[in-house]
């Protein structure tokens, strides 16, 4: 406990002194309007358009902008006389730019270039961790390492999150290692490394929301019948600045018609990020039942903060935790025994992602509950799991889940259940 208390104290005043850094007092001049005790308070803040202007209207400047700042062909008369040729004909290569130098104009579609000088059209979905998320209809949704982008000329209007700042929306241009955020009144530069993310305005719900879920399923009949059947689903909804999860793991066994096995656990944990690395939860929750552990229902909720320890290319690892309050309802429990116990507790939960192989990716999850005598004092729920990609959308499962109560309820004929659940799932898995 003292570890623990000790961790959270760190994680706390670095969180604080970090978040009360990112406030730049040097920003520019177009900044000066931001409320930085809305940021210090920990509210997203939105530097809105105000200036009236239709999205038509501010495409139609972006236009301008980009012809403002892209080279020209210039004709003078010398140039014409080197164009003609030997015959007297005019030859028009010499006249024109190469196309390497040309670029489209928006027109309904959101381009983007690599640094290979391949254009792609279609619609940008958002950039996160590094990875820009790309819908056309030729490739299909695609995901560029971000340092492959050459330049970006988005026609639809992007929310942009800059560290320390705000969000932005407007038409996003980029190019050499800068942001332009062009705006009705206003146009906002930045450097690559001060954006934290983007992604797509505007009414479209679906295109915040991606998932997987994940189907393992065993049958026997003959000498022993007997059927094994486990759903895992997780649910993602990602903002410039804030991050949905919803997961949920269910299972469910019979061996000769006798149930030997039924749980599911459903869990929430919304982030709002502050800066690039801190976030705060504003809640996390969890919904538990297992009948062969004398969980009638099991609640908790709680807030908390985190810190992205390690984001790169392959590897992405949060650490966050926050108090809870406990509520379980127990199936049965001995005589004089309440069987609803409400008690305060501390989350601690990680997660990371690390991407083994060009097909191989490992994804594990630990979440550690210490709470008082009556709701068990310590427990865990851990998830290892091993992605093994068939398809862009079809994965190869290998699971392993460890599930440890320290102190099990006993129920009402004096039976405890055991300490420790381990389980092994191999499976198909769908990603959308």
């Amino acid at each position: 406990m003292k570890i623990v208390a000790f961790l959270l104290m760190l994680l706390s005043a670095a969180f604080a002194e970090h978040l009360v850094n990112a406030v730049d007092t040097n920003q520019s001049r177009q900044m000066q309007s931001v409320d930085k005790s809305a940021l210090l308070e920990g509210e997203p803040v939105i530097i809105k358009d105000t200036s009236g202007m239709s999205d038509a209207e501010v495409r139609e400047k972006a236009e301008r902008s980009d012809a403002n700042t892209s080279k020209t062909v210039r004709l003078p008369v010398g140039n014409v006389v080197k164009a003609i040729d030997k015959t007297g004909k005019i030859d028009i290569s010499k006249l024109q730019q190469p196309w390497e130098k040309l670029s489209p104009t928006p027109k309904a579609y959101d381009w983007v270039e690599t640094k290979k000088g391949e254009w792609f059209k279609g619609q940008i979905k958002g950039m996160f961790d590094d990875e820009l998320e790309f819908d056309s209809e030729e490739i299909g949704v695609y995901s560029f390492d971000f340092d492959d982008i050459k330049q970006i000329k988005s026609y639809h209007i992007i929310d942009v999150n800059v560290e320390g700042v705000a969000t932005i929306p407007g038409i996003l241009r980029y190019k050499d290692g800068k942001f332009r955020i062009i705006q009705g009144k206003e146009t906002f530069t930045f450097n690559k490394s001060q954006v934290v993310s983007f992604a797509a305005s505007g009414d479209k719900e679906r295109q915040y929301w991606s998932g997987k879920i994940a189907i393992s399923f065993d049958t026997r009949r003959g000498n022993r019948n007997q059927y094994d059947y486990t759903m895992q689903s997780n649910l993602k909804r990602r903002t410039a600045t804030s991050k949905l999860l919803l997961d949920y793991i269910g299972r469910v066994s019979r061996a000769e018609g006798i149930e030997t096995a039924n749980d599911h656990r459903v869990n929430e944990k919304y982030d709002v990020y502050l800066t690039r690395y801190f976030f705060w939860t504003p809640l996390f929750s969890e919904y538990y039942t297992d009948k062969f552990k004398n969980i009638r229902s099991q609640y908790t909720a709680g807030v908390g903060i985190g810190y992205t320890v390690i984001k790169t290319k392959v590897m992405e690892w949060d650490l966050s935790g926050g108090p809870a309050a406990l509520r379980t309802n127990y199936i049965t429990v001995p005589q004089g025994t309440d069987s609803s116990v409400l008690s305060p507790s501390l989350e601690i939960s990680t997660r990371l992602e690390y991407e083994l192989s060009d097909i191989t990716d490992i994804k594990y999850q630990y979440k550690l509950t210490l709470t008082n005598k009556l709701s068990g004092r310590y427990k865990h729920h851990m998830i290892l799991t091993f992605e093994n990609a068939l398809l862009e959308w079809l994965d190869f499962d290998i699971t392993g889940i460890w599930d440890h109560t320290q102190i099990p309820e006993v129920d009402s004929d004096g039976i405890k259940p055991l300490q420790n659940d381990y389980q092994m799932l191999v499976g198909i898995g769908i990603e959308f």
